[in-house]
């Protein structure tokens, strides 16, 4: 599976993500792109799927008229998500083109 890292994305996560693809928006100079074009360009240059921090996107975009699809984590602290990187492999392997999965990842104090 082809991945690609928005801005928010902690970029350690990638090496937790064997068996895939991963690459990052700033990589390819795509940092700049609002997000309707990032998805366009994620599906333009054959990407699965879009990880995001972003928790507003899919009210933002139309995704069920995707082909790339979108996990999103719910916190951008890299200690919080290194401790729910099976939750992301598990939401990676059931994601559908155009489905937007959210991770929970819990905050600090949160039970």
């Amino acid at each position: 599976m082809r991945i690609l890292f928005d801005n928010g994305t902690p970029r350690q996560l990638r090496v937790r993500l064997f068996g895939h693809v991963v690459e990052e928006a700033r990589e390819r100079g795509w940092d700049g792109l609002a997000n309707g074009d990032l998805l366009d360009r994620a599906e333009e240059f054959g990407f699965d799927v879009l990880i995001t921090t972003d928790q507003s996107i899919q009210y933002q975009q139309n995704m069920p008229d995707r082909q790339v699809a979108v996990v999103v984590l719910m916190q951008t602290a890299w200690p919080r998500i290194s401790q729910r990187t099976e939750a992301i492999r598990v939401a990676l392997d059931e994601i559908r083109p155009g489905e937007v999965r959210e991770v929970h990842i819990r905050a600090i104090g949160e039970t």
